[in-house]
């Protein structure tokens, strides 16, 4: 087992999105070079699912493989959070409107 000292993170306190450049740049050296998945994530400190989800994801990108591009993938992320925006905003407004037609009732 491992000794973690208090100057290495541990997985659970190190739990931070690693740059996009990082991510594109370590799934390069296993598509380009060809090298596995277990051997640049052990070279670099990473999970080997982490790795291979990047590997995945950019040859998706890259259009090697079926999938949604990372693009894609942030634009309906994007529109997912609009819509449940505008849902709330809406449930809102009905429940004013209903407010107010049983007030004008009285």
């Amino acid at each position: 087992m491992p000794v973690v000292t208090e100057d290495q993170p541990t997985p659970a306190r190190r739990r931070g999105r690693y740059p996009k450049e990082f991510r594109r740049d370590a799934a390069a050296l296993v598509i380009d070079q060809k090298r596995t998945v277990a051997d640049v994530a052990r070279e670099l400190g990473v999970v080997d699912q982490t790795l291979g989800n990047w590997v995945r994801q950019e040859r998706i990108d890259r259009g090697e493989r079926e999938g949604l591009s990372t693009e894609e993938r942030e634009e309906l992320t994007k529109l997912k959070r609009e819509v449940k925006r505008l849902t709330m905003e809406r449930d809102l407004l009905k429940r004013s409107v209903a407010f107010w037609v049983k007030e004008l009732d009285r």
